[in-house]
């Protein structure tokens, strides 16, 4: 739930807290979605770990009335086809290969978005409801549910944008299959002699947006963005206290008469320790293409055009289809 959705706001590093306006705003901000027109679809597809894990994610948003708007979306990271050894070794000791079978493990995530105009002039808000939903083959499933929540404001051509996910912190509840768990449990001596811990908890992290778009020469557009990241703990990033952690993140869109769009960002600033004991600065830097045209908009991202830091590369492809185009 926190790698990013859509192309075009991953080639710009994620920063489109304050500006997303379509149907991908119920992952980025839910507040975004009054801004839609008309009923919109979009669908995601990337490859990770060298195509070993497969990501995808669909989803959809329509208008209710002119304040309001509401949205659904799934989102699916797993890996398939993974070899299952646990019963490799027959009751006499013996290697037989055809005992192995094959699983998935598969991380689920299903989200209802609604989004209304507030009563001052260029103030909106949004909230989704979250359902998790993670399985492990036979081994072990589980569910959860969270909240997250948004607003954004606009005046004079600036967009500022605060959301807030898993606002009252999202839980899992692992069923953990004991018969299964039984066959490994001494697989290693000292190693897995209890069961694991039944309930995992995400805690609330702050997303923080500030975005302008400049248009010069009637056909030509400019959009810069930067977020402020925000976690409650210390980690490595590269703003870092026992009580909050900052990841910035920076972005940049150029467009053409809202026909093409090249873009560019740099995020996940992180403190990487080196194998001297000595520190750095690494970061990720991403670039993206886009294509628009008659409510059709095909984008692409290149996540890791470098080896600045330790980030997945991976191309990743997303289609954006407003369906008012078929009653035109």
């Amino acid at each position: 739930m926190n790698i990013g959705v859509d192309a075009a706001a991953l080639g710009r590093s994620n920063t489109v807290v304050a500006s997303t306006k379509d149907v991908n705003s119920g992952y980025w901000n839910p507040a975004g979605l009054v801004a839609l027109e008309d009923h919109q679809v979009s669908f995601m597809h990337a490859n990770y770990f060298a195509n070993i894990a497969q990501y995808d994610y669909l989803a959809y948003a329509s208008p209710i009335d002119e304040r309001s708007a509401w949205g659904i979306s799934l989102i699916r990271f797993g890996v398939d086809d993974i070899l299952n050894t646990t019963e490799l070794i027959d009751s006499e000791g013996n290697i037989d290969y055809n005992r192995i079978s094959l699983f998935s493990t598969a991380d689920y995530g299903f989200t209802f978005s609604y989004a209304r105009k507030l009563p001052v002039p260029g103030f909106q808000y949004g909230i989704n409801a979250k359902i998790i939903r993670r399985i492990i083959g036979k081994f072990a499933n589980s569910w959860g549910f969270g909240f997250d929540a948004g607003i954004q404001f606009e005046k004079n051509d600036w967009q500022f944008g605060l959301m807030v996910r898993d606002l009252t912190t999202t839980y899992n509840v692992w069923d953990i299959n004991e018969k299964e768990y039984q066959k490994i449990a001494n697989a290693i001596p000292g190693e897995n002699q209890e069961l694991p811990e039944s309930a995992e908890i995400t805690a609330p992290k702050v997303q923080l947006g500030l975005a302008k778009k400049v248009t010069f020469r009637y056909d030509y557009s400019i959009e810069a963005a930067v977020n402020m990241n925000m976690r409650f703990a210390k980690t490595n990033d590269l703003i870092s206290t026992d009580g909050i952690s900052i990841d910035p993140a920076v972005g940049l869109e150029f467009g053409y008469t809202d026909l093409v769009f090249i873009r560019t960002g740099m995020g996940n600033f992180q403190n990487v320790m080196q194998l001297d004991g000595s520190e750095k600065v690494g970061f990720q830097p991403n670039v993206g293409l886009g294509f628009k045209y008659k409510g059709i908009q095909i984008d692409y991202a290149l996540t890791d055009i470098g080896n600045q830091s330790t980030a997945l590369y991976s191309n990743i492809f997303s289609l954006k289809v407003d369906l008012s185009m078929f009653r035109n």
